[in-house]
């Protein structure tokens, strides 16, 4: 389980250095954690909160992950997926999250692309990542990642109203880029409109703050050093009611041969990326947006991932690529206060 102890250790990052910058007039946070989606999800709160608060807050989480996780049966997802091209009727929040994923598509040329499970499954990079031994019988064949590719584009997803189908059966529909995000979003609008403006949500390193400290002071969020599996930051950023999200070749990942296969799949070719990065690093205001860019950036590689991120308002960057150099948008250090760690 080695390769996703620095992974898990990242949310713990966050956290520390979050709370040892607390002033000593905040009041003492309160947490709670659960697990969704195969994440670990915490919420800290600086104010008074009502216990319920909680319960209602992580009911939502518990409810997305009955309609979007591909690996729950009776899920949206899962429906989808196993009508044969059949129309399915699905809630009002799948089919946005779809729309969402697909305008990602739109956005990326299709290099990001949730019409990505046939392929995803076929590596199941997250089960071989907790293996000890790896071998290369763990590597799928050429023509086996050519069939799967046939199967990747977001254009077979078709939607009328509440109903969804595949106009490739044999098309599986994969929202883990994007429910992460989409699930923080809400937990934070949630919380917001029952009246906390004070704490921030973690889903497994996807960081979103719920407005300022209550003194006023940003928070401070690390960016995590990859394969540091003490959880070591390269750098820190401050936010106050932003969302800081990564993706990176060091999430989860197994080796054959000196050889590393991460998740972070060529929707072209069917392999994971090697174009020189380790990860991305996206501050915006949504942290579906946030996920979505993190895995679109990386996969457009350095030049093209910054040159989009310089597109889009609102939206800053941090690249690190395979020699451990930070390549920063514009925004970095002048709206978003920016420290680099020696």
């Amino acid at each position: 389980m080695r390769k996703l102890t620095a992974f898990f250790l990242a949310a713990s990052l966050v956290c520390s250095q979050l709370l040892t910058g607390c002033g000593a007039q905040d009041p003492a946070p309160v947490s709670r954690s659960g697990f969704y989606f195969n994440t670990v999800i915490s919420v800290t709160i600086y104010e008074a909160v009502d216990e319920q608060l909680f319960d209602d807050c992580f009911a939502l989480a518990a409810k997305y992950e009955a309609l979007f996780s591909s690996t729950v049966a009776d899920s949206d997802i899962a429906r989808i997926n196993d009508a044969g091209g059949k129309p399915v009727t699905v809630s009002d929040e799948t089919v946005e999250l779809l729309k969402q994923g697909i305008a990602y598509g739109e956005l990326s040329q299709g290099t990001f692309d949730i019409a990505i499970g046939t392929l995803s499954d076929l590596w199941d990079i997250s089960t071989k990542a907790l293996l000890e031994e790896t071998n290369a019988s763990m590597i799928p064949n050429a023509g086996e990642i050519a069939a799967a590719c046939d199967t990747v584009d977001y254009h077979n997803i078709r939607i009328n109203g509440n109903e969804v189908s595949l106009k490739n059966p044999d098309t599986q529909i994969d929202v883990g880029g994007i429910a992460k995000g989409y699930i923080a979003d809400r937990m934070k609008e949630f919380l917001n409109e029952n009246g906390i403006t004070s704490g921030f949500i973690n889903l497994g390193g996807n960081f979103l703050a719920l407005g300022p400290k209550q003194d006023g002071s940003a928070y401070t969020v690390g960016i995590q050093k990859p394969f540091a599996e003490d959880g070591t930051a390269l750098a820190t950023v401050k936010v106050t009611n932003e969302t800081v999200v990564s993706s990176g070749v060091y999430e989860r990942y197994f080796e054959v041969d000196g050889t590393r296969y991460h998740h972070i799949l060529d929707t072209a070719t069917g392999y994971p990326y090697e174009n020189d990065l380790l990860g991305v690093t996206i501050i915006t205001d949504s942290s579906v947006d946030g996920d979505a860019l993190s895995t679109t950036c990386f996969s457009l590689g350095l030049s093209d991932g910054m040159a989009l991120v310089e597109r889009l308002p609102d939206t800053e960057a941090i690249f690190i690529t395979d020699d451990y150099a930070l390549h920063t948008s514009s925004g970095i250090g002048t709206k978003i206060p920016f420290e680099e760690i020696p």
